[in-house]
């Protein structure tokens, strides 16, 4: 016979690629075809020629079609057909009009096929050969008596195939009688849209079993050799996952069995080209039963070409233009052909494992691919920006390891697998990894029903992914803007980027060394003992929350910690932590507390950590209960708090009890702390006189405190006051003092001389750039003002400058946070307001339409303070006055109409929670007449709060967090997250999983986006760093969405984010609400193929409602429950997306 000098290939994606590289390397020319839904196939643009098929067709149809197969061949002028492997590779009649047509069909012959490929024709052919099968019926008719007759007499279970194909379609495993129509049903539709075809048998099925399979080659001469034998046993659904040659577990003598078993069979019918016999090994007996006869090049020879070094697909062509077997292998004799190492070989499917494998569709947004030593890949659409429709099969590409023994090959496969990098659809690769890892797999145990009974198998890690989330997260602020920062002023635009001081060399001990040293009494002895006052920066924490509402960053505070530990050592400590810090860290910056806490207390191992903690509040706003708040500074402690400074709200001590207990006890120093109201010297506020906070510095040092906290945290104590207070605490508590104050008023600093005169041991200020105002006093003028007396700090102002020149540029990115205030205002002295909440509350103000009547809030906060009965005012006791006053501005109420019984008043929940006594209870408690109005006659609880608070079920609480996100690992830093505020750490988790670590982005590009062309550098982990480059932002497509334009690491990326602006033109079907159970959504993107309820019908548990083919796989979907069907929503043929609505039921 001639060569050939064109071939058509009759087939799509990775098989016809492989198939013309074969044929290129033969010097020979490609035809390739196909449909339109598939017109961006990859192996339509490796060919020499393309051409369309199927119009009128459907995907699939257009690849079964045997008239128009023979047009294209005849009119590129093709001599030659390969059908590749599907499809129509198993079609005798395809045959017979590839011979009518004067076309070679590079193959077996039609009446072989007919004889082998058809597996009920080819068990008769095994018996004549003498081979062993198993006990099965012939083709099935359409009679269901019948069936379940023969059924009944080769016995359950059973197991239904398709006469013509394989690949696992139209198999069902049979378990019981009532099972057997609805499946014979189920596999014949499927049959027949995989093959056209939908003729079926059933087979006694052999419970443990082994695929073993041999390949074969045969030429038009009677020469014929075997190729020795794969295992395939690793399936599911019976479809092949992992496939090995030659298969490790066979004895030499087995494995001539077997070979000599495939060979007998085919040369039994003169076989011609290459083809693959399949065999169960019955683990228990090993015996080998004869399965079926594939006469076709299979998806698995790349590990019988690796072992053999036979090019099979090369071969078959060689055969198909009349070359001898010696030729077409290049083996002179059967001996020739032996064994070489191992392979194995692993299919990348687009299916998500941990879904039932469900086919995933969309585009390749990124696609880096394995390579190395022993390692070959045969794909197909596998690119970026390659699309993955719903129409075909779920195969990205194979990979194929070679090495010289199994466990070699499966520590390569293992290599190459974690080198991909696939994002945009689902992958089973993690899948696949879990699999190789398996002792069953490892120690060749495993049975086709290993991944069937594995469950272990699903459990991994889903891929972070973290590039495309942080992608996504990017263009979602560049397109839609950041809702913190909409309408709020904008940074500079000549904005200098934020540069740390260079380090003046190794850390110096410093106040954290003698606290591990020494323990807490041990630093509470040496406050005493020195005279140089102590200096805490609070600029990581009360700094920013008083003057940027507590929206800084946390890589803005780690850039520069590094300079704080190696240039100013002598500080005592760094308040860092608290407050609302922890929840603002969750709910508007998307970033954890817990991982900033760590990552400051690495970056500064010689300075001690410093966090504010409200008690019996922890660092919420409502009492928890007793165990809960020990959980917490246990981990707080473990993590790296070094002091916690306690307060309560409403300066009761009973409340403070328990959480200074679990200070104590945790090793670190407990700061008892007094906090500061009214006016010492003021005879009308005799309540908060002298005596008052004495004694409460002696309960507080009865409780354990190692230091005495005075918070004066709106800023109210006078310089005079301070002298009077701080002496008589020193004198009377015997405590060493730790002052903090706010800078509200303008007389911080004075006060701070003052009290450093009366013998104050530490002081708060916040760095030169980021105080004054609601804020701390000025450090580097405090420092300055103490130079050269015998308070000298001892800290280098050089170092405050180059640290404050730092900082003053981070300020300016915080232009949006900024409260306006513009200098200090004695108005502080009216309101009382904390200077934290300060910020705060005037942005509440503002978004509630109030910023114009600012001093009406400022006034009617001190109104609310004086009905409550003059109270102690810091979180949480302050948002509760701070609430009740913005109510009462927005409503237009005065204090005599919310006081006076007949007015009725809708009170906020934080304000009937307080006079419950959640809260606690202020000095006198709270006055009667309130208590009654707001409580309307209910008795309030005027115990301490958390006694009557049942513990916290861990284990309880646990399994619920788990259960919101079964894929994500929670520690005890995230459950402590979750104790103190549920909603807003599910919440930040949900973002988390779309957006990614988003902390790592500067901060212009978190509030602001990129502008095309921007360039931005991200580490997402020690040495693991993102370069992004944005380059262009599309326009709003007709469903709503924009395309945004990436490079990153110098690769592109195209990231779809919704225009929140924009509404989509073009309808879209409705989707299932998530847990309602009378909504029945698509498990998977596909086709409905049949429906078999309608409405107003009942339905009982387990019947089937509808079918629905997905990449030539059937599923049928059935009801859950005894209903009725409310409303059916698709109908067959419909094309459907995952979440669509189907069926609804009343």
């Amino acid at each position: 016979m001639p060569e050939f000098s064109k071939i058509l290939i009759a087939n799509r994606g990775e098989i016809a690629i492989r198939i013309m590289r074969a044929a290129n390397e033969m010097g020979k020319k490609t035809v390739a075809v196909y449909a339109e839904e598939d017109k961006l196939g990859l192996h339509r643009f490796k060919a020499d020629e393309a051409y369309r098929i199927g119009e009128g067709l459907g995907p699939v149809a257009a690849y079964l079609s045997i008239p128009e197969m023979i047009r294209v061949a005849k009119e590129s002028g093709a001599d030659a057909i390969h059908p590749g492997y599907g499809l129509l590779s198993e079609n005798p009649d395809f045959v017979d009009a590839c011979d009518h047509a004067g076309i070679t069909f590079i193959g077996p012959r039609a009446e072989t096929m007919r004889k082998l490929g058809d597996k009920a024709s080819a068990r008769k052919v095994a018996i004549e050969a003498g081979v062993p099968v198993i006990p099965a019926t012939e083709v099935l008719g359409d009679d269901m008596k019948a069936i379940a007759k023969e059924a009944g007499e080769i016995g359950y279970p059973l197991m239904l195939k398709a006469s013509w194909g394989g690949g696992g379609r139209g198999m069902r495993p049979i378990l019981k009688p009532e099972e057997l129509a609805e499946k014979v049903k189920e596999g014949r539709r499927e049959a027949e849209a995989a093959f056209g075809n939908g003729e079926g048998y059933l087979e006694k099925m052999i419970t443990r079993a082994r695929h073993v399979e041999v390949q074969i080659l045969g030429d038009k001469h009677g020469g014929m050799y075997h190729l020795f034998e794969r295992d395939c046993s690793v399936q599911r659904r019976n479809q092949k996952v992992v496939e090995r040659a030659p298969a490790p577990y066979l004895t030499e003598e087995q494995r001539a069995e077997i070979c000599e078993l495939g060979y007998r069979i085919c040369k039994h019918v003169d076989y011609e080209c290459a083809g693959t016999v399949e065999f169960l090994m019955d683990m228990e007996s090993s015996r080998f039963y004869f399965i079926e006869v594939n006469p076709r090049v299979q998806v698995e020879h790349t590990v019988t070409e690796e072992v053999t070094g036979i090019d099979i697909v090369r071969a078959q062509i060689l055969i198909a233009e009349g070359k001898t077997i010696a030729e077409a292998t290049g083996k002179a004799t059967q001996a020739d052909v032996t064994l070489t190492g191992h392979a194995l070989q692993c299919r990348v499917t687009t299916e998500d494992p941990q879904n039932n494998f469900i086919p995933d569709y969309g585009r390749i947004t990124a696609y880096r691919s394995a390579t190395g030593m022993g390692i070959r890949l045969d794909g197909g659409t596998a690119y970026a920006g390659g699309v993955i429709t719903r129409y075909y099969d779920s195969l990205l590409t194979k990979i194929t390891a070679k090495a010289p023994t199994p466990e070699m090959a499966i520590a390569r496969m293992d290599r190459a697998l974690r080198e991909f990098r696939i994002r945009g659809v689902s992958t089973n690769i993690a899948f696949v990894e879990n699999l190789l890892k398996h002792p069953t797999f490892l120690g060749n145990e495993y049975t086709t029903k290993f991944i069937d009974e594995t469950p272990e198998l699903f459990n991994f890690r889903k891929r972070r992914d973290r590039g495309t989330k942080v992608l996504t997260y990017i263009a979602d602020i560049t397109v839609n803007g950041h809702p913190e920062t909409k309408n709020r002023p904008l940074p500079a635009t000549d904005l200098k980027a934020p540069k740390p001081p260079a380090l003046k060399g190794e850390p110096m001990m410093g106040t954290r060394n003698l606290l591990e040293q020494k323990g807490p009494q041990a630093v509470a002895d040496w406050m005493k003992a020195q005279r140089q006052l102590l200096i805490t920066d609070t600029t990581m924490r009360d700094g920013h929350q008083s003057l940027l509402a507590t929206r800084m960053r946390s890589i803005d505070m780690i850039k520069v910690a590094p300079a704080y530990s190696a240039n100013l050592p002598q500080l005592f400590s760094m308040e860092c932590w608290g407050g609302a810090t922890f929840d603002v860290a969750y709910r508007f910056l998307q970033e954890c507390p817990w991982q900033r806490l760590r990552d400051l207390r690495e970056r500064m191992p010689n300075l001690m950590t410093q966090m504010l903690l409200r008690g019996a509040n922890g660092v919420g706003y409502t009492n928890y209960p007793d165990n809960v708040v020990r959980f917490f500074v246990k981990q707080a402690a473990e993590t790296g708090i070094d002091i916690f400074r306690v307060f309560d709200s409403l300066n009761w001590v009973e409340n403070m009890r328990v959480a200074m207990d679990a200070v104590v006890e945790s090793g670190k120093i407990c700061e008892g702390t007094v906090c500061y109201t009214g006016d010492l010297f003021d005879p009308d506020r005799a309540k908060y006189d002298l005596k008052y906070y004495v004694a409460m510095g002696k309960q507080l040092r009865e409780a354990g405190a190692h230091i005495l906290g005075l918070k004066d945290m709106a800023g109210l104590l006078k310089p005079a006051a301070a002298r009077v207070l701080v002496k008589a605490l020193k004198e009377e508590v015997g405590l060493p003092i730790h002052f903090h104050t706010h800078d509200t008023a303008g007389v911080a600093i004075a006060t701070i001389m003052a009290a450093s005169e009366a013998g104050v041991d530490a002081v708060d200020c916040a760095m030169d750039a980021l105080s004054g105002n609601t804020s701390q006093a000025t450090l580097g003028s405090v420092v300055e003002a103490l130079r050269h007396t015998d308070r000298d700090t001892g800290l280098d102002i050089k170092a405050i400058r180059e640290i404050s020149d730092y900082w003053e540029a981070v300020r300016g990115q915080y232009a949006a946070f900024e409260s306006g205030m513009q200098a200090p205002a004695s108005e502080v002295y009216l309101h009382e307001m904390p200077g934290g909440q300060f910020t705060n509350l005037k942005a509440q103000a503002r978004s509630m339409g109030l910023e114009e009547r600012w001093h009406d809030v400022a006034q009617m906060y001190a109104d609310v303070n004086q009905m409550f009965g003059d109270i102690v005012k810091v979180t949480p006791s302050s948002k509760v006055v701070g609430d009740m006053a913005l109510m009462m501005v927005s409503q237009g109420l005065t204090r005599a109409q919310v006081e006076d019984p007949k007015t009725d008043v809708s009170f906020p929940d934080s304000v009937i929670d307080m006079m419950r006594g959640n809260l606690g209870q202020p000095p006198g408690g709270f006055p009667k007449g309130i208590v009654k109005k707001v409580l309307k006659g209910e008795k309030p609880n005027t115990d301490r709060p958390g006694a009557h608070l049942a513990p916290a079920d861990f284990d309880a609480l646990r399994k619920e967090l788990q259960a919101k996100f079964e894929d994500v690992e929670f520690d005890d830093e995230d459950f402590n997250g979750y104790l103190m505020y549920p909603k807003v750490f599910t919440d930040y988790v949900a973002r988390h999983e779309d957006y990614g670590p988003v902390r790592v982005l500067p901060t212009l590009t978190y509030f602001y986006g990129m502008e095309p062309g921007a360039e931005i550098t991200a580490e997402i982990d020690p040495g693991k760093t993102l370069e992004i480059r944005l380059i262009a932002v599309g326009e709003t497509q007709d469903d709503g969405e924009v395309r945004v334009f990436f490079e990153l690491n110098g690769q592109p990326r195209t990231i779809r984010v919704p225009d929140r602006k924009a509404k989509a033109s073009s309808a879209a079907r409705p989707k299932a609400e998530v847990g309602n159970p009378n909504h029945i959504g698509a498990p998977m993107p596909g086709v409905v193929a049949s429906v078999a309820v309608s409405a107003g019908q009942a339905i009982k548990e387990g019947d089937l409602l509808l079918t629905i083919e997905a990449m030539k796989m059937e599923t049928g979907l059935h009801a859950e429950r005894d209903a009725v069907i409310k409303a059916v929503h698709v109908l067959p043929g419909g094309q459907i997306d995952a979440k669509d609505l189907l069926i609804e039921l009343e």
